[in-house]
């Protein structure tokens, strides 16, 4: 009777290792808008870091899939988000160090570009106009070149960093000052 415990046991255990073996194996598909970091500064240098979701053209318009006129995530999934490592300069207010979401609201010739104390979004669902800590209105400019995936990139300025957002053949570039 023992021996007949025993076995039931030991064949119990194995098939739960058999099924966990097989569960382990299953894998997530690739995320068709994965996420992307961008910074600027290293160590105790580094100033921003963004992290996005970079969505694909695939045959569509940037104007098609950003919605004028409306608030955006910036990007795929959850909002932006951005940290700054050290106190800036956006738009002439000061934007404290730390975690914030970064929105737009895209138009033709300009977009706005928000920094919101709202953090943890999906998409620009959790956007609240008073939770924003700063804006700057900036142009749009059009390039030859077309990016099929949205970027976001950085490059020193004068008084500070540019943050270059790219897709199609639009192009702004995004002030922050010391």
């Amino acid at each position: 009777m023992k021996t007949s415990r025993l076995l039931t046991t030991i064949s119990f255990a194995f098939m739960m290792l058999i099924s966990f073996s097989a569960e382990a194996q299953k894998f997530s598909s690739l995320d068709k808008s994965p996420l992307d970091a961008a910074s600027f500064g290293r160590g105790s240098d580094q100033l921003i870091k963004v992290y996005y979701g970079r969505p694909q053209l695939k045959g569509r318009t940037v104007k098609e899939l950003t919605q004028k006129d409306k608030v955006w995530r910036t990007g795929a999934n959850e909002a932006t988000e951005l940290i700054l490592f050290k106190d800036m300069k956006l738009g002439g207010k000061t934007v404290k160090a730390g975690t914030y979401s970064l929105f737009t609201i895209p138009g033709d010739k300009e977009w706005t570009i928000i920094v919101s104390s709202d953090v943890n979004n999906w998409g620009a669902a959790g956007y609240k106009e008073d939770n924003t800590v700063a804006s700057i209105i900036v142009p749009v400019t059009e390039d030859k070149e077309s990016l099929e995936a949205f970027s976001i990139a950085f490059d020193k300025s004068d008084d500070g960093v540019h943050m270059f957002i790219g897709w199609g053949t639009t192009r702004v570039a995004v002030p922050f000052t010391k």
